[in-house]
């Protein structure tokens, strides 16, 4: 019935007119493998096929995954260049456009400097794009701002591996390990709701006899299924993980050889736990010492076992520390770089691993190289074709781009992939921020709330018209394959990017024709750093359904397990983690007594531009609510449905009130898709971590009005 063309990723059909291209989806970090269904004779995407063969998702996917191909050909895609006229909004030529932003850019800089210019960048966009992004910015443009959505994502667990272990993958792991695993401990992580087709790996070691312990104030659907539920009060982590090591070095759980072979600073970790007993860490996290103990015990019993965490954890303005420590439980117990064990931060966007090992990164180059190490820029200037001394210094990270366009800094911003003024946090300051910029072009294929912003719109490309690779939740870099032309006029962002510089002058540094050809100078570029992707080629990843980094060279088989024999620090060993805990940066207050938490809901994703343009996703779930427990709404006298005002310090919003036990009865909870006067991030706090600059955006403290 079908033949499968490995190499071009096509199904020949018995369906006359149709064929199926093999990519994966567009949404999260799972990359679930799929088949998108054309017709070639008008040339639009009807449909789409799971891949049973794809070894990570095995032909599962969710409500997002199975209507991803209904944004290709939307109504509503932009198509033609935007220009801003008298506050509204007419077509234009690429010529008109292009003029407006040299004339713009130029004048700006020759004004305000090469710093007047920033970028803001994406990671649902593929690796050469992120590649692509940093080196425009910093080449054709010749500022030092530049970053990108992933600052908002995985810049914590980032910022915790590298402490830790050296290395920032986000699992050490491969997932086809995880049914044999006996133990998850699973912090942060609403898996079915951000990431349902990995529940079947859970699902699968809980058949052979695994345990599960879930931290989480919500009583999520695998909580409510595990052997230990600890409802933790959000932003005390680093508290609940200290006790649990107080209680894995009290009851002799250590692997004892391993850490001395293998890790540094026991004799002082050892002493920092001494404090967090059960009952002191009961006391901060509001779990109870029974819970503690249990877990503890469950987990200091298990062989294998995989430490898994998400923004839940990462969130906040403790976000390194507490990855530091619940890594550190993994690596007292020996289980990193061991089978089916070891730590996974599960990533939220489609390519937050490789997005944030390229060059996006405000002090970062391709290959997780840094710029404030000389010999780093002086490797990466060569393969660019520029002198050393014309790179520019590191800049900020993507929520301080906006205080810099405050204090007049920052001019004109980029934004490409991307939609701040929904997910920053603040977002009345960032709102306000992008009114006082010159000037702000927005590249999209939806007119998002960021480009209502704008002075230009330039239309891009979804995934399905565009190729490239990605980089899975695993570390597997993977194919996204051209299933169609681009509709109208629109152009992929590296095309952009091109035509940018080419009108800065710097057209000879862009000189790309294909996505291939930026794939090998991103090779190259990458070779011998953390992320050294040498050795992957295209060939490679048809052939071999992915492979994982760091692969240096083209006879290396990719590395699935991480850190077999050492880890990537000085010394070869990891470092545990000497950290306290500290209160977050906003407490419940007598003038804002409860805690708001935010996060998502299956069927949207992130700030929603795509999936609340999908007509079954929004009959789903239409409007974002504010969920609490029936204690907690008694004493304001809130029924299920009610209309309820939300008060942090920095704004206030109205939503239904939805009632369930399955919270904390001192929080509330919103999901946060959604935009302008029903984005949750109106509400939270920019208080940032001092190490990953992540945004608290897990915790702050609200005040509950009935209306």
């Amino acid at each position: 019935m079908t033949q499968f063309l490995a190499k071009e990723g096509v199904k020949n059909l018995h369906h006359e007119g149709e064929k199926l291209i093999t990519t994966h989806c567009c949404y999260c970090g799972m990359q679930c493998g799929m088949h998108i269904r054309l017709n070639e004779k008008t040339g639009k995407v009807v449909g789409v096929e799971p891949r049973y063969d794809w070894p990570v998702t095995l032909g599962k996917m969710c409500p997002k995954g199975v209507t991803a191909y209904q944004t290709v050909d939307h109504e509503e895609r932009i198509t033609t260049p935007l220009i801003k006229k008298n506050g509204q909004f007419v077509k234009a030529t690429w010529n008109e456009a292009l003029d407006l932003i040299e004339k713009n850019f130029k004048q700006l800089q020759q004004k305000y400097g090469k710093d007047a210019l920033s970028v803001y960048g994406g990671v649902s966009m593929t690796n050469e794009k992120c590649y692509l992004v940093g080196k425009y910015a910093r080449v054709a443009l010749g500022t030092r701002f530049v970053d990108y959505n992933g600052r908002f994502c995985m810049s914590s667990a980032a910022g915790g591996f590298m402490k830790t272990l050296g290395t920032d993958r986000g699992s050490t792991l491969p997932w086809t390990e995880l049914e044999h695993t006996d133990c998850f401990f699973i912090s942060g992580w609403n898996a079915a709701e951000c990431h349902p087709t990995s529940i079947q790996w859970l699902w699968k070691a809980r058949d052979k006899g695994a345990k599960m312990i879930v931290v989480d104030p919500r009583e999520t659907q695998i909580a409510r299924l595990a052997d230990v539920h600890l409802d933790i009060k959000s932003g005390t982590d680093s508290a609940l993980a200290n006790g649990m090591l107080h209680i894995i070095v009290r009851d002799g759980y250590v692997d004892e050889t391993y850490v001395k072979e293998r890790c540094n600073n026991y004799e002082e970790m050892k002493e920092q736990v001494k404090l967090f007993t059960p009952e002191y860490t009961s006391k901060i996290t509001g779990v109870t010492v029974e819970k503690i103990e249990k877990a503890a015990h469950i987990y200091g019993q298990s062989p294998r076992s995989v430490v898994m965490f998400c923004r839940g954890i990462e969130q906040q303005s403790k976000g390194v520390d507490n990855v530091c420590v619940y890594t550190s439980m993994a690596l007292l117990r020996g289980q990193i770089g061991k089978f089916a064990s070891g730590v996974a931060t599960v990533t939220g966007q489609g390519n937050g691993q490789g997005g944030r090992e390229h060059g996006q990164k405000a002090d970062a180059l391709p290959g997780y190289r840094k710029i404030a190490d000389p010999e780093h820029v002086k490797y990466v200037a060569e393969v660019w074709g520029i002198k050393p001394e014309e790179m520019p210094k590191a800049g900020v990270s993507a929520y301080e781009m906006f205080d810099e366009i405050q204090k007049g800094n920052i001019r004109a911003m980029h934004v490409m992939c991307s939609n701040p003024a929904v997910s920053a946090p603040n977002t009345e300051y960032v709102w306000d921020s992008f009114r006082k910029l010159d000037f702000l072009v927005v590249s999209d294929f939806f007119l998002s709330e960021t480009c209502e912003f704008a002075d230009v719109v330039l239309p891009a490309t979804t995934w399905a018209e565009d190729e490239g690779t990605t980089t899975n939740l695993e570390g597997r870099v993977i194919r996204i394959r051209k299933v169609k032309d681009p509709i109208g006029e629109s152009k992929t962002d590296w095309q952009i990017m091109k035509l940018i510089a080419e009108r800065m002058g710097k057209g000879k540094f862009f000189p790309y024709e294909n996505v291939p050809e930026i794939f090998e100078e991103f090779r190259i570029a990458s070779k011998g750093g953390k992320a050294d992707y040498y050795g992957i080629t295209y060939d490679r990843i048809d052939k071999e359904d992915g492979v994982f980094w760091p692969c240096p060279s083209e006879d290396h088989p990719g590395t699935p397990t991480m850190f077999k024999e050492k880890f990537d620090t000085p010394n070869g060993k990891a470092n545990l983690a000497v950290v306290g805990w500290q209160k977050p940066a906003e407490v419940p207050s007598k003038d804002y007594p409860h805690t708001l938490t935010t996060g998502r809901v299956v069927f949207h994703y992130l700030s929603g531009t795509q999936t609340r343009r999908v007509k079954f996703l929004m009959e789903q779930c239409p409007l974002p609510y504010a969920e609490m427990h029936p204690e907690l709404a008694s004493r304001y006298n809130l029924a299920n449905g009610d209309k309820v005002k939300l008060t942090t310090p920095r704004s206030s919003m109205l939503l239904d009130v939805r009632l369930t036990k399955a919270i904390r009865n001192d929080h509330v909870f919103v999901p946060y898709h959604w935009g302008k006067e029903l984005a949750v991030n109106q509400l939270t706090n920019p208080a940032l971590d001092p190490i990953s600059r992540m945004p608290e955006f897990k915790v702050c403290a609200v005040k509950i009005e009935k209306v």
